[in-house]
């Protein structure tokens, strides 16, 4: 048994919470807000996120940060707009060598650094390991069989947290490409909000299949650009994680993409899918670091000027159909630049 510390209290940090104390783990439930903590605590439920979903009696709930630190594991599932402020309350509270493991996913907005980027600047002395893969909060709450991947430069510490995590539901394999991983769990997010807007639109399987073929070429080309390997984007964190937010209606990007397609502006599509929606500031973010690195990434393009201009989605996808004709591999594609 080991000692966890989950520290965000919405759907997913709720569902890693159920189900790390079901394996028996000794867990502590962390919230930002002290009302929120103490409503769990008294509902034994996650009413908001996770309706229907009995939290183990076992668990702990805090909004105290100083309660979390003291743990084997430390994992983060906050939006990662909160990512920086949280690691800054654990400043200075962690021992040297403590793990932390960030699930959540998404790029920091303005800086468009990786979340593990962000916790190495402000926890130097921290060990920092990265989970990813194609996992819906309402599945893995509820015992449904689903597989992940933990990304670590220390291998010792990515088996640690395999041996600690795995369990009968909850299959987890380790890869050393942190930057992979990272970026296949954010950057899915841009073409999941795609894939929702062509269900808005009316279209069919055949352009969806496209959509995700070519968003996952998309997705590795930058990632090889940045310093990522190809290889992990074939994997869970890449097409694993793609698919799932695709084809799923658990998908709040997904959501707000058909809301979008169906001619809601997006402001409109965020207020009403509610939760957080991070394939749009991810979008923002994948744009401005394509850009950076000289990638071509029209999908991401297409979808930029939807989200952030005001583009009609009919005529983004008329224009990703129109593009020049072009050999497909990856290969002939770097030959030819």
């Amino acid at each position: 048994m080991s000692k966890v510390s989950v520290l965000g209290s919405g759907s997913w940090g709720t569902a890693v919470c159920i189900m790390l104390a079901n394996c028996g783990h000794d867990l502590t439930l962390w919230s930002f807000f002290e009302d929120e903590s103490i409503r769990l605590k008294n509902d034994k439920e996650n009413k908001a996120f996770l309706p229907g979903v009995k939290i183990p009696d076992s668990v702990k709930y805090t909004h105290k940060i100083e309660d979390c630190t003291d743990a084997d594991i430390i994992i983060l599932i906050t939006p990662s707009f909160a990512v920086r402020n949280t690691a800054k309350q654990l400043k200075g509270a962690v021992k040297k060598g403590q793990i932390v493991l960030n699930m959540s996913k998404g790029l920091e907005e303005d800086t468009y650094l990786t979340l593990s980027q962000v916790l190495r600047e402000e926890l130097p002395e921290c060990e920092i390991a990265v989970m990813s893969g194609p996992s819906h909060a309402e599945e893995v709450s509820r015992g449904i069989p689903t597989t992940n991947v933990v990304a670590c430069e220390n291998a010792e510490v990515a088996e640690f947290i395999q041996n600690t995590v795995m369990n009968p539901n909850f299959r987890v394999y380790t890869n050393p490409d942190v930057l992979g991983v990272e970026l296949g769990g954010s950057l899915k997010n841009v073409i999941a909000l795609c894939a929702g807007i062509l269900d808005g639109l009316g279209l069919g399987d055949n352009t969806k299949a496209a959509l995700i073929t070519r968003g996952i070429v998309e997705m590795s080309r930058l990632g090889v650009a940045m310093g990522a390997d190809r290889d992990t984007f074939n994997g869970l964190s890449g097409i694993g994680d793609l698919i799932v937010t695709c084809t799923s209606m658990h998908s709040r990007n997904r959501r707000a993409g058909i809301l979008i397609g169906q001619g809601k502006s997006v402001e409109e599509a965020l207020s009403e899918v509610k939760m957080g929606v991070v394939g749009v500031k991810t979008c923002k973010a994948a744009r401005a670091v394509s850009e950076k690195y000289g990638v071509e990434m029209p999908i991401v393009n297409e979808a930029y000027k939807i989200l952030f201009e005001n583009a009609s989605p009919s005529d983004a996808v008329s224009n990703l159909m129109g593009r020049k004709k072009r050999n497909e591999t990856e290969k002939a594609f770097l030959e030819m630049t």
